[in-house]
Order: C-alpha cells, then structure tokens, then sequence
C-alpha cells in the first residue's frame, strides 16, 4: 500500500478521532480528560513525525 500525504493525514485523524473519542466518553472526570487528550495529540505527533523520517530512512537504503 502506498501512503502519500493525503492518505497518511486521513489515516492520523481517524486513529486520533477514535482515541480521543474512547478518551472524552470514559468516565474520567472532564479535567483528567482534556489533560489527556492533550498528552494523545502531542504523543500522536511524535509517533507519526517518527515514522515519517523512518519511512524516509528506509526508502533511501
């Protein structure tokens, strides 16, 4: 499967959609929530900017 930007970005803000939705619906209370949500989104840009560059590496060897 080829991934090109568009796929890539569809395929990232569904995961996210899904784990901040499972995230806001549990029965944590709504400060612990958005506290968490916070940290998905920052760790969920990490992940996919991590994977891109070894995406790139793996491409280029």
């Amino acid at each position: 499967m080829k991934f090109d930007e568009v796929t890539t970005a569809v395929a990232f803000l569904v995961l996210l959609a899904v784990a901040l939705g499972g995230t806001l619906t549990s029965g944590m209370p709504r400060t612990i929530s958005m506290m968490v949500s916070a940290g998905v989104v920052i760790f969920s840009i990490l992940v996919l900017a991590l994977g891109v560059k070894h995406g790139e590496y793996r491409a280029t060897r």
